[in-house]
């Protein structure tokens, strides 16, 4: 009898030992999205927040609406916080530096989407932004047969955005028969849309009846552009739209006859923010090296540009 008492004890020693919950089902992960209100943030954010969910860790989701202070302000928190690692979609490296540094300094690996490399984060979780402005920059020019009066809505305060303007400056330097007439940059973030509205207005106004296509940084921006052509009267294939991100809005507008949308380059947001969890559990949970993940500063991702001859297939 004592013998198989002191059976069972071992027996339930190890059942115990086995129920005791795993680094990976503590693990506290703090995910900051820089500006919900722009779909693109919201996108990676949640993603990432429903793939660490997926594998039971808890997860703190932060929206900083677009102010640099309460993104800096979110970002010490989650520091205070002791989490165990940290995701920012869309963040500041540069302007957040010392907050990057903190976080590094106490022990906890961030990782960035679509917000360039930083000395103090593991990595960046990007698509090739030099490819995809020139991706968009060229299908655009192709659409009016590389002749003809375009206008620009840019935004240089994000990186990503800023790269693809600079692509298509290159492209415009290159193509003489094409011309940007006009130029808007985005300035505001936390009233972006506005800015947007009123700024590109005032570009149509002053250019009626000479613009042949509309370049802009992102799709965010061209729905606003594509309502304020609507508005105008003008129809599918007037005037050319083209942007980036990609999207259920988006290529409902590029499959909607009635809309101006024309394309855009397609950025997988989601498996961004998947790939960022991936990235955790490798190095956080499993201990493995950086290194085994990604060579340098950035995790790159493929882009794929939709219109009308494949939209069908991104339509759910």
């Amino acid at each position: 009898m004592r013998i198989d008492r002191f059976i069972l004890f071992i027996i339930l020693a190890v059942l115990a030992l086995g129920a005791k919950p795993s680094v990976a089902q503590n693990l506290e992960l703090g995910v900051i999205g820089f500006q919900f209100s722009s779909e693109t943030h919201a996108r990676v954010a949640n993603a990432v927040s429903e793939a660490a969910k997926a594998k039971g860790w808890t997860v703190t989701l932060l929206n900083s609406e677009g102010s640099l202070p309460k993104h800096t302000e979110q970002f010490e928190t989650l520091i205070s916080k002791k989490v165990n690692a940290i995701v920012i979609a869309m963040g500041k490296p540069v302007e957040a530096e010392a907050q990057f540094k903190l976080a590094k300094e106490k022990g906890i690996p961030v990782i960035t989407v679509m917000s360039g490399s930083g000395p103090h984060s593991l990595f960046d979780i990007q698509t090739n932004e030099y490819k995809i402005g020139a991706d968009a920059a060229i299908y655009l020019f192709g659409l009016i047969g590389y002749q003809g009066n375009i206008l620009t809505s840019r935004f240089d305060l994000n990186a990503a955005t800023r790269i693809r303007g600079k692509v298509l400056d290159q492209v415009l330097s290159e193509n003489q028969g094409v011309k940007e007439i006009g130029k808007f940059s985005m300035a505001r973030t936390q009233s972006w849309r506005d800015d947007v509205r009123a700024g590109m207005q005032a570009l149509l106004l002053q250019n009626q009846g000479r613009v042949n296509a509309i370049w802009a940084s992102f799709d965010g921006q061209a729905y606003i552009i594509d309502d304020l052509l609507k508005s105008q009267g003008v129809k599918k294939g007037q005037i050319h739209l083209v942007s980036v991100d990609g999207g259920p809005e988006t290529f409902r507008r590029i499959a909607d006859p009635d809309s101006l949308l024309t394309a855009t380059v397609v950025i997988p947001f989601e498996d961004m923010g998947k790939k960022a969890v991936e990235a955790i559990d490798a190095i956080v949970v499993k201990k493995q090296a950086k290194e085994t993940i990604v060579s340098g500063p950035y995790l790159f991702t493929e882009s794929v540009t939709v219109d009308k001859s494949n939209v069908a297939q991104f339509l759910k």
